[in-house]
């Protein structure tokens, strides 16, 4: 089943993308899309063409922004008629355990964690397209300015996070990343998302209603579709948010989704999935956005993987791709090198 997400999860996207030199029409189109669905913006679009749109959108233009600029109008409004629930929730704690209740509601591509940390909280972020594969820059920065822009709608335009954290390399000019966020953005980090102080998200809210919380929450639980998506695709999700930590065991996964791990494996068995499947195929789709970063060394890359060994990451590699890690990325190397040279 393909993914899909609101078509207002494309926003601004034609005032953005004619700001940048291109025709939106045709990008739309040649993504697959059809420029009057975006009038609509509950319409179910698939996420695929979204993330091939931003990604083609971001090369034809030389705009390696072009997601985090559309991020930047966005309003709690866009988030449709989870809106007035979000907008009530008591703390921003309570606004992000709805966001990840009702995640299928807003955008099925998101996948949220969050990892208390001491003093600190981190709220980690993925987006994904068909069969759990990992999106591009574009539609994560698009992703976690929208989250950004509503921690700032819940707790105050002055807020500030300890920092914003990105797996992919810096562009060549920080001056939009520095505009949307401030001062404190990382990349080549271990993982997507945003660090701020864990009392932020138990500071009251003070637009909180309970009585309209309470109307928008029958109103959401009566929408089509508010039943949650399939436990494989959130095991995968689970499995996405907790396998930089070394912390993706199914008994790790059933605490994360508040389930026992004999559950899951009777569920995942029913539909001929397993949970190492399901581990493996993750691995496979995170593995070659990680070798393809310079930055990250080859023990970096089996941490993030969630190998304790790198000699375990090499060997799983091997089998899966058959040949070293090493190898396939001075390979891939090459490639981009001639590449660059035509």
């Amino acid at each position: 089943m393909a993914t899909l997400v609101r078509a207002a999860s494309l926003g601004n996207y034609a005032e953005v993308a004619r700001r940048a030199g291109l025709d939106p029409a045709r990008m739309l189109r040649a993504a697959g899309l059809n420029p009057a669905h975006l009038a609509d913006p509950d319409l179910r679009i698939p996420a695929a063409a979204v993330v091939r749109l931003l990604e083609d959108s971001a090369r034809r233009s030389g705009c390696p922004t072009l997601g985090l600029q559309m991020a930047e109008s966005w309003r709690m409004s866009d988030f449709g008629a989870m809106s007035l629930l979000l907008a009530h929730q008591r703390t921003l704690r309570d606004a992000l355990a709805a966001v990840t209740r009702y995640r299928h509601l807003l955008n099925d591509a998101i996948s949220l964690g969050i990892e208390e940390a001491g003093p600190l909280v981190i709220v980690r972020e993925e987006v994904l397209v068909e069969h759990g594969r990992p999106a591009g820059r574009q539609a994560i920065e698009l992703a976690i300015g929208v989250v950004f822009r509503m921690f700032r709608a819940l707790l105050g335009s002055d807020w500030k996070p300890r920092d914003v954290r990105f797996t992919h390399p810096a562009p060549p000019d920080l001056a939009v990343h520095r505009r949307v966020f401030g001062a404190h953005v990382r990349f080549d980090a271990g993982f997507n998302g945003i660090v701020c102080e864990a009392r932020d998200l138990d500071r009251p809210n003070p637009s909180a209603d309970p009585a309209m919380a309470g109307h928008a929450l029958r109103y959401v639980e009566s929408l089509p579709g508010a039943q949650q998506p399939s436990l494989a695709q959130e095991v995968r999700r689970s499995i996405l948010v907790l396998l930089p930590r070394g912390r993706a065991s199914i008994e790790q996964v059933a605490q994360a989704l508040g389930t026992h791990p004999r559950m899951i494996q009777r569920t995942l068995e029913k539909s001929g999935e397993s949970f190492s499947s399901l581990l493996n195929a993750t691995r496979r789709e995170l593995v070659p956005r990680y070798l393809e970063n310079p930055a990250y060394s080859l023990t970096q890359v089996a941490e993030l993987l969630g190998y304790a060994f790198p000699s375990s990451f090499t060997r799983w590699f091997s089998a899966e791709f058959g040949e070293a890690p090493a190898r396939w990325r001075a390979a891939r190397a090459r490639s981009r090198r001639k590449a660059t040279v035509r």
